[in-house]
């Protein structure tokens, strides 16, 4: 860790898998103190590997009350919050509008965007409380937060609502010290994008499939990393990180 950079205290939800997971691993290794959050408590242990640092919470978000639990203990435990970097989404059903069952959207809609909001709301109550110096929420959005893929319309219409609440608090956080930024990532190697890359691939915009290239979650860790240890004088409010070559510019 540069001994430069302050520890942080720093929340992630969906921290057992995927960017959520790396993320969480790579800021214990910067030496943050780290909340882990997810459904399942074994992977959030896998997570952690015994790190002294690292504090595991089964936590589901969709649920207010373990949201409040999960902020509560993590000012129990540490004494503040830092960062949240509100990671816990599902890609939903590959369905238009006319073909998802409202159940579905409902589903989605609860864990991509209320979710968010809710933890949001509690991290704020906190860093509000953290004066003169209040925190930093980072949202992970999607390159679906700016062009959709087919039969996305669930985790689309969500992801652009991402960007509205990442605005909204950074808006609304300024008068406490508190930024917002949205880092949107496209095709890094994880169980969500595998079917891209293996297989028929992912469906394009003309019906065909195609497979396209992912890079490594790490990289996306990376660039958390460095909007979570930007000094809090200045703020990343939105990065878009990519595979090299995919479909995302020219997608149509």
């Amino acid at each position: 860790m540069n001994d430069e950079i302050t520890p942080l205290v720093v929340v992630v939800t969906g921290a057992g898998s995927g960017i959520g997971k790396a993320v969480a691993i790579r800021m214990l290794a910067a030496g943050h103190r780290v909340v882990l959050a997810g459904r399942r408590e074994e992977p959030l242990r896998v997570t952690a590997d015994g790190s002294p640092r690292a504090m595991v919470e089964p936590t589901d978000v969709t649920v207010p009350e373990q949201v409040n639990r999960l902020f509560s203990r993590a000012v129990e435990r540490w004494g503040r919050v830092d960062l949240l970097f509100n990671n816990a989404g599902v890609p939903g059903p590959s369905a238009g509008v006319d073909e998802i069952e409202p159940e579905d959207w409902d589903a989605v809609v609860a864990l991509n965007l209320t979710a968010a909001a809710m933890c949001a709301r509690a991290a704020m109550k906190v860093m509000k409380a953290q004066q003169p110096q209040g925190g930093r929420i980072i949202n992970n959005g999607s390159i679906a937060a700016h062009t959709p893929r087919p039969q996305s319309v669930a985790y689309t219409a969500t992801k652009h609502a991402i960007t509205g609440l990442t605005k909204s608090i950074e808006l609304d956080g300024r008068a406490h010290g508190i930024s917002c930024g949205q880092i949107d990532i496209g095709n890094t190697a994880t169980e969500l994008a595998d079917r891209f890359s293996t297989g028929p691939g992912a469906l394009q915009p003309d019906g065909r499939r195609m497979q396209e290239p992912t890079f490594p979650v790490e990289e996306a860790a990376r660039a958390v990393q460095f909007m979570a240890e930007t000094p809090m004088s200045a703020n990343v409010f939105s990065l878009v990180i990519t595979a090299a070559g995919m479909p995302f510019v020219g997608r149509g």
